[in-house]
Formats: structure tokens, sequence, C-alpha cells
């Protein structure tokens, strides 16, 4: 059911990388990368106190009814409204320089603004879908997916085909936001939605608990996104735009073929990890895992490897067919990254905080500093090269000391 609901979102991220492929090139290609690499920050910093921590606190108590896991979701959503009051005002203060910074100009500033105002929306919608995920309800939770990424991607598809270059960057900053409003209306009669259950006191454990699943959540927030935005500030200012453009064609392609199995992960693999006890255990279930996952996904890679032409025929136009050249690094890149993933995991479903943190910082600058020089050497390539390397560097990392961020 979750590779269904993935299918479909699939589809969907392939349709509106087509339409901006034929009405914007591969520079409106690259300016949606940067778009979508912001949203996906602002996003992460309002949603990381009602991702992994939600989804694990219900997941454990669950079973005792919903006055059990209310001290949680009291603790997360009083996060979420500190972070709201915050993140919005200091978002519309800075929109010029942010403006500047992903597109090197400041009349863009409206894209910066649009996302910020209709952030809280988009922390709603994870909310739910936290709810429905701890809870294990997986034919909701899948539904509902499919609902939210059918009306986003239509509403999408119409603001590209109207409007162009601006119609895809405000699309692309409202769309997680359309999708939360989706999700508040269908859930609104949900027994656990209850006024009662997210509203009043908690105790300082529970929100102890929530911050630091939102404290590697905004990490990840602050590193990953930012991080391909600056990779790809290393590729325009070196080899230009269009090359850039070329490059983030085949990063598309790679994020949304993998999107099926970080779906099947978010949704399976870390509740299931989440409710073991035991480092043993853990391993044993990862080992498990591991051996499941890994010849998917190499099969996939390969398949995206040989259809790699009609791929860019099919999602993009003829002016992608350079980005051919770039793929084999990329699919052994993605390979190695998923095999990381899946040892990294302990470190979510046992909020092993310190750990996270240093990780995610940590390769997210050695990423940063690999893309630099290896750009410089190899031209747009050299961001393959750099992707790749870091995960293998990050592969070793993780599977030395799973045990440790197990326990």
């Amino acid at each position: 059911m979750t590779g269904l609901l993935t299918l479909i979102k699939m589809a969907m991220g392939f349709v509106i990388a087509k339409v901006v492929a034929i009405y914007t090139g591969p520079t409106g290609m690259a300016m949606l990368g940067q778009v979508q690499s912001m949203v996906g920050s602002l996003n992460g910093i309002i949603n990381a106190p009602v991702g992994s921590g939600v989804v694990r606190f219900t997941a454990e108590h669950k079973d005792n009814g919903f006055a059990a896991c209310t001290p949680w979701w009291r603790a997360s959503l009083q996060w979420m409204m500190i972070i709201s009051a915050i993140a919005i005002p200091t978002g519309l203060l800075l929109a010029d320089n942010i403006a500047v910074w992903l597109f090197q100009d400041s009349t863009l500033a409206w894209v910066v603004m649009a996302t910020v105002c209709v952030l809280p929306l988009s922390a709603i919608g994870t909310l739910c879908n936290s709810v429905i995920n701890g809870q294990q309800l997986y034919r909701r939770y899948v539904g509902l997916g499919m609902l939210s990424a059918l009306l986003s991607g239509c509403i999408m598809l119409l603001m590209i085909a109207m409007y162009n270059i601006q119609g895809a960057l405000l699309a692309a900053s409202v769309q997680s936001a359309l999708i939360g409003l989706v999700m508040l209306i269908v859930n609104l009669r949900q027994p656990w939605l209850r006024l009662s259950f997210w509203w009043g006191e908690t105790d300082t454990k529970a929100r102890k608990a929530i911050g630091g699943y939102m404290l590697m959540a905004i990490t990840s927030a602050l590193t990953v996104p930012v991080s391909l935005i600056l990779v790809r500030n290393i590729l325009i200012a070196q080899v230009g735009w269009d090359a850039t453009g070329q490059w983030q064609a085949v990063w598309k392609i790679s994020e949304v073929y993998l999107g099926v199995i970080t779906m099947a992960l978010g949704t399976y693999y870390l509740p299931r990890l989440s409710s073991l006890k035991g480092v043993d255990a853990i391993v044993n279930e990862i080992n498990k895992t591991t051996r499941i996952i890994i010849p998917i996904v190499a099969t996939m890679a390969l398949g995206v490897y040989l259809l790699r032409d009609i791929a860019i025929s099919l999602l993009f136009t003829e002016a992608f067919r350079s980005a051919r050249d770039l793929f084999a690094i990329q699919l052994i890149g993605d390979v190695i990254k998923i095999t990381g993933w899946l040892y990294a995991y302990p470190m979510l479903s046992r909020g092993a905080t310190k750990w996270f943190v240093l990780s995610e910082v940590f390769f997210s600058v050695t990423f940063i500093g690999l893309t630099y020089f290896f750009v410089q050497d190899f031209g747009v390539i050299g961001a393959n090269l750099a992707y790749m390397m870091n995960y293998i560097l990050y592969f070793v990392f993780v599977f030395v000391f799973v045990r440790k961020f197990s326990e």
C-alpha cells in the first residue's frame, strides 16, 4: 500500500517535472530546485515537533487509549506554536535577503513570503499524518496521502500552465500547505482530534522528549536542504544556471524513485524499530531489512540507468539530453545512501539526539566541501562524485557506531 501511494506521488512528481521542463527549461528547473530546498528547510523547521517524535510516542502508547498519548501531543503542539511565532516574522523580515541568496534576485522575495505565511498549515498536515502513522492505520494513511498528492499536484500543474515560472515557484511554495489543509478537513471528525487531547497542561518530561526529536528534525532541516542550496550555488557560480539545471534534473529523478524506499522506511521501519527492545533486536531487524531493501534499490537504480535516455525524453525535453552523463555516479551514490540510512534509523527510533546532530552537520559540511573541490576539477559531474563519496563516508560511520546509538 505504501508502494502504491509512492507510485502516485512519483507519477505526480514526474508530471510536474515535465511541465516545468517544457515551460521553463533547465534554468527554471534549477530555480525550482532552489525553491523546493527552501520549502523543505522551512517546513522541516516548523514540522520538527510534530514528526518522528509524535509517531514514536503514539505507537508506544496507543494501546492505552488516546488520553495516554496526550502529554506528547500537547507538547508537540506547544513547540510548534513557539517555532511559528519565531519563524514567520523572521522569514518575512529576511525575505529580500533570502531571495538574493537563492536566485540572485530580490524581486522574488514574494516566493519566500508566500512560503513562510502558510507554514502552520504544513505543520498541521504533518501532525495528522504522524498520529495516523503512529496508530499504524496504513489504509487511512495511504488513502489520505493519495488524495492529498492528487489534489495538490493538479493545483500545481494549473499554476505552472497559467503563470509559467512564477506559477511554478508559487506552486512549490504552497504545495505542503495545500496537503495540510486537505489533511485537516478530512480528519476533523476523528476521535483523536478532540481539543482536550491537544490543548492544556503537559509535563516537562514530555516537552523534553519531543524537544529531543525537534532538535534532530531542525538539524535535518538546516543541513540537508541548505547544503543542497549551497551545492547549487557552487554549480551556478562555476558552471552556470543551465548546467545546474541538468544536475537538478538527475537529482529530481533520483529523489522521486528513492521516495518508494524512504516512504516505506518512514511508514513501517521507524515504528517497527521504535517498538523493539534491546540492541540485538534492533541490529537484527536492520540486517533483515537491509537484505530485502538493498537488492530492490540496486535493481531500481540499474533500471533507471538503462532507461535514462527514455526517462529524459519522457520527463524532460531535448534541452536536458547532456544530463545522461551524470546518472551512473548518482545512482551508485543512491544505493550507498539508502544502505547508510538503514543503519542510521536507530538514531531516530531511540532518540539519539547527539549522534544524529553530529552526523547530520558533519556530513552536510563534507558534501559542500567535496562539491566545491570536485566541481573545480571535474565540472558539473563533480557534484555527483561528491554525493557518492560523502555517502560512502556516512555508511562507514553509521555501520561502525550502530550499536552505540541503538542503546
